[in-house]
């Protein structure tokens, strides 16, 4: 059972019953679906994603006409970096890793670093979905490019690149859209440096703007601190609901 169309509220098991025909749809084109926080994420293989999106455009029990939009991320240290906190623990939600069982955190598979998302609408059933595909390689992460089945993804899909460096192969003409010509590098990667790697300024000899190494030293002025404030904690949490 799908959501109502028209702004009318879905269906309680709209979420089931999409996830139910995505798996019917895409069979073992789709790697998981999962749920969380009221949205569905479906997971396909870079090699199936043509086919997985071909799919969820044209089957008329999915019909995601649009594409909204296409994120970046980057895994790098995901489930491993420790986070700085007020009350440290060895467990609970004040650390930022998954362990494994001998007490040492996850090691992130080859493969995982670097992923694209598309983000999904069917207008005609009003219902959105989450597609995630990985690169297969993490130093030259390369997956196709879906600009032939949703046009709208031309300029998202140049976004991840710049920011990324996912390549779209296919892609009608990827270049950089938000830095320079000459930017080295992508700024979104987590181990881009917080100040780059080069700076402008306008030389007055030259009568024009140069590029010059970095002269701004990185400092961490404001660790990450989880702060008891009503977004984490439960007391507080349920006082402003019952205020």
């Amino acid at each position: 059972m799908t959501a109502q169309i028209g702004g009318a509220a879905p269906a309680p098991d709209g979420l089931d019953g999409l996830a139910q025909a995505l798996t019917r749809v895409l069979g073992e084109r789709a790697g998981k679906v999962s749920r969380a926080a009221g949205e569905l994420t479906v997971e396909v293989a870079a090699d199936r994603l043509l086919e997985a999106a071909a799919l969820l455009r044209d089957d008329p029990d999915l019909k995601f006409e649009m594409c909204m939009d296409v994120c970046g991320v980057d895994y790098l240290e995901y489930g491993q970096a420790e986070w700085t906190t007020v009350g440290a623990t060895a467990s609970g939600f004040s650390r930022g890793v998954a362990r494994g069982g001998s007490g040492e955190p996850e090691a992130r598979a080859p493969g995982r670093r670097f992923a694209a998302v598309y983000h999904l609408l069917s207008i005609s059933r009003n219902q959105r979905v989450r597609l995630r595909v990985y690169c297969p390689d993490d130093e030259q992460p390369i997956v196709d490019s879906v600009t032939g089945i949703w046009a709208s993804t031309d300029w998202f899909e140049r976004e991840a690149f710049d920011m990324f460096g996912i390549m779209f192969r296919g892609h009608p003409d990827l270049r950089r859209l938000l830095t320079d010509y000459g930017f080295i590098g992508h700024p979104f990667r987590k181990d881009f440096p917080l100040s780059g790697n080069v700076e402008v300024r306008y030389d007055p000899e030259k009568r024009r703007v140069v590029y010059q190494p970095v002269s701004i030293e990185p400092r961490v002025l404001v660790p990450r601190v989880i702060r008891h404030d009503n977004r984490y904690d439960p007391e507080l949490t349920q006082a402003k609901q019952n205020g």
